[in-house]
């Protein structure tokens, strides 16, 4: 199948490369040129625009980073995007919010292509190793035309019905994500300010009921205090705000989702933009230097504890 990619950056570079080792014609466009390089000396083609590349293709995925970024790529309400897109289909695999999903469905439709919604769960690692989870959403013809495609980029397709079903799945399922990631990276400064064995601590997790590829990679970031990005922190911190708007929005509370998106703000203040979200355990240790108040237990607690 000849592949449209519009935005080969952390993510998209190795999913692209995915599919060009599954035999598939990837024609790419990116906003810069060293990923667009490396993929066409693996045999992908370049694109000069974005456009050029959803019409060589039978089928555009679209993996941009926000959904400013994805308006300024396609300026999809515009004449040149409906041309591009007429007759063809586009995956938008970008994580963004729900009305923005439905806005890209509505212009692709009101074309005369067809749209699959498909958010991934995972980050670089398991985009490289094609263990990504896909969550799609669309007409059951379309997504058994893009079926290949995510098979070679993902260990599982989940069927979630119409769209945005799609995005909202991914948002529960970050919701998980950032909790355990703020769990295990406070449970490491804890560790840590005891001075207690860290690889002690980093095994008692990994091999335990706890153990999972996320803790296993963060737990080795940390160990290593290796901070370069598998999941960036902007990108998480726009995550999280997502999935808050999108919970205040239906009046759903999420009172732990609320403590980490403060946490990672705190961290991109603190100037964090650049690293892994792990980073964010700088937020924490900024806190405890900075002499915020520990929390005393609520009085309940005090008198369970006597």
């Amino acid at each position: 199948m000849r592949v449209g990619f519009v935005g080969v950056g952390l993510m998209g570079e190795p999913m692209a490369r995915n599919l060009l080792r599954a035999g598939h014609q990837v024609v790419v466009w990116n906003r810069s040129d060293p990923a667009a390089v490396r993929l066409v000396a693996l045999g992908a083609t370049r694109a000069t625009t974005p456009y050029d590349a959803i019409r060589s293709a039978d089928v555009t995925i679209e993996m941009l980073s926000t959904e400013r970024a994805v308006d300024e790529a396609l300026r999809i309400d515009g004449d040149e995007f409906a041309a591009a897109v007429a007759g063809r289909g586009l995956v938008h695999m970008s994580t963004t919010s729900a009305d923005w999903s439905l806005r890209v469905q509505r212009a692709v439709r009101a074309a005369g292509g067809w749209y699959v919604e498909a958010p991934v769960s995972g980050s670089r690692v398991p985009a490289e190793q094609g263990r990504l989870v896909a969550m799609v959403a669309g007409e059951d013809a379309d997504l058994d035309r893009v079926a290949p495609l995510l098979e070679a980029m993902c260990a599982q397709v989940l069927r979630c019905g119409a769209p945005p079903s799609a995005a909202l799945m991914k948002f529960a399922v970050n919701t998980h994500l950032i909790a355990v990631v703020t769990s295990l990276v406070e449970s490491w400064h804890f560790a840590r300010s005891l001075d207690l064995d860290l690889d002690v601590f980093a095994s008692a997790i990994a091999n335990g009921q706890m153990g999972s590829p996320i803790t296993t990679v963060k737990l080795d970031k940390l160990r290593r205090d290796d901070y370069a990005p598998q999941a960036a922190m902007p990108d998480v911190h726009r995550n999280a705000c997502l999935i808050a708007d999108a919970a205040r929005d239906r009046a759903i509370d999420l009172p732990l989702h609320e403590l980490c998106l403060d946490l990672f703000g705190e961290a991109l203040r603190l100037g964090h933009d650049a690293e892994d979200m792990i980073s964010v355990v700088h937020a924490v240790e900024h806190r405890q230097r900075s002499g915020v108040p520990v929390r005393q237990p609520e009085e309940a607690a005090r008198r369970a504890l006597t």
